[in-house]
């Protein structure tokens, strides 16, 4: 086992632990239905809706996740040539 492996092991561990983390902050799709039952209340709110933690967490989730299947794939082209 090289040192490249090694390191991309723990790098693909690392991002794993992160995606973990992300989706559980995330918000549950459920508490969207209270804005519905509202109405047009929730219109002022819903315009800053890409600023908010919910949206930069999702964003991040999106991000890390492409990272974690990219160093999945690379991870597994090396052990392969190896």
């Amino acid at each position: 086992m090289s040192a490249i492996e090694i390191i991309l092991g723990i790098l693909v561990i690392l991002v794993s632990l992160v995606i973990i983390a992300a989706v559980l902050l995330q918000q549950g799709r459920r508490a969207g239905v209270n804005g519905v039952i509202s109405g047009a209340a929730d219109t002022f709110l819903s315009k800053n809706k890409a600023r908010t933690f919910d949206a930069m967490v999702a964003r991040l989730t999106k991000y890390v996740a492409i990272a974690f299947f990219v160093l999945a794939i690379v991870a597994n082209v090396i052990a392969l040539r190896g």
